[in-house]
């Protein structure tokens, strides 16, 4: 659900980065990093304090990338006021995308 909720706001965040060739608001960003974090970190705990498959450990590892993909976007870019690079931005949701992906395989 946390995944979900922090996917919808990235592709909003996506769709004005391509659409208006500008960042996005920052509360939407910072929104939709604290959501995905807060799914990152029950997948944490999840994962070690439990028996799951290493698919849901390589899907960890996919989404911890993708978290630190996402603070360079936010701290190194969009706080300064730069825009984000749409491949860097594409790589991110890429990334995302195959670690949830490899949790539902998991499952």
């Amino acid at each position: 659900m946390l995944f979900g909720v922090a996917a919808a706001g990235g592709i909003v965040m996506a769709l004005i980065r391509l659409g208006k060739k500008a960042n996005p608001p920052h509360w939407i960003a910072m929104l939709h990093g604290f959501i995905a974090a807060a799914g990152v970190t029950l997948l944490a705990y999840v994962t070690i304090f439990s028996h799951v498959p290493d698919l849901a450990h390589i899907g960890l590892l996919a989404l911890l990338l993708a978290a630190i993909g996402g603070v360079w976007m936010d701290l190194g870019r969009h706080q300064q006021g730069v825009l984000i690079p749409s491949a860097v931005m594409i790589g991110h949701a890429l990334v995302a995308v195959a670690g949830v992906g490899l949790l539902l395989l998991a499952l």
